[in-house]
């Protein structure tokens, strides 16, 4: 695997998030977003990692990774990862705590360490926000999930994942108690604004907004009614 600097790995991983689960290239401006840089430093990093073989980028037309970009960014995000799920379950960090540290620790460069890692976590498939693991070989685990906001009246599911990684939505969710693992029943969609009325663990009432139901992943579960 090639000797990258950090700022080339993050490129490559931002290129990975953004063009994760569809056809379309990144842009230069979403990749700009992503790294909070400018759209002129992006130019120049995705020449250059063009390059290197690492993206396909065509001028007005995007930027794609190469299979060899691919194989980099998953490792990283493999590592962040695991990182994460380190820091919640043997150091008790809350969930989050731990972007801002494994995005540093998944620069460490050594394959060995990762692999003892994993077995000493168990071989985890998800992290602490839900997100899939990418195992040795890249492949993600699969599991069948939908957004709050996709569920109808009556219908029951498990908090799995966010959509949204920021510290300000996982601490108002602790605060809702709307943890992983939390069990859910829709019992009423407002069409005003699109809110929702729920009940959590089968112990509380609590109404919800529009913009958590985009943002929480739900694996449904067959209603006990």
């Amino acid at each position: 695997m090639q000797d990258l600097s950090q700022t080339e790995e993050n490129y490559l991983k931002a290129i990975f998030k953004i063009s994760e689960g569809t056809p379309t290239p990144a842009s230069t401006n979403a990749i700009s977003a992503e790294v909070s840089t400018s759209a002129a430093s992006v130019t120049d990093m995705v020449i250059r990692l063009s390059k290197k073989e690492l993206v396909d980028y065509k001028k007005r037309k995007g930027v794609r990774l190469t299979s060899k970009g691919l194989q980099i960014a998953t490792h990283l995000i493999r590592k962040h990862r695991l990182w994460e799920v380190f820091l919640v379950e043997k150091l008790s960090f809350s969930w989050d705590e731990v972007h801002d540290i494994a995005e540093q620790l998944e620069h460490i460069k050594s394959p060995d360490l990762v692999e003892r890692l994993d077995t000493y976590l168990g071989h985890p498939r998800f992290d602490p926000h839900g997100d899939p693991i990418p195992d040795a070989d890249g492949k993600f685990a699969f599991r069948k999930q939908v957004l709050l906001a996709e569920l109808t009246r009556g219908e029951q599911g498990i908090v799995v994942g966010v959509q949204d990684h920021s510290t300000a939505f996982l601490q108002y969710l602790d605060q809702l108690q709307l943890i992983l693992g939390a069990q859910i029943e829709l019992l009423e969609r407002f069409v005003y604004d699109e809110s929702v009325k729920i009940m959590l663990n089968n112990s509380r009432e609590m109404i919800l907004s529009k913009k958590v139901c985009q943002n929480l992943f739900i694996q449904k579960q067959p209603s006990l009614k």
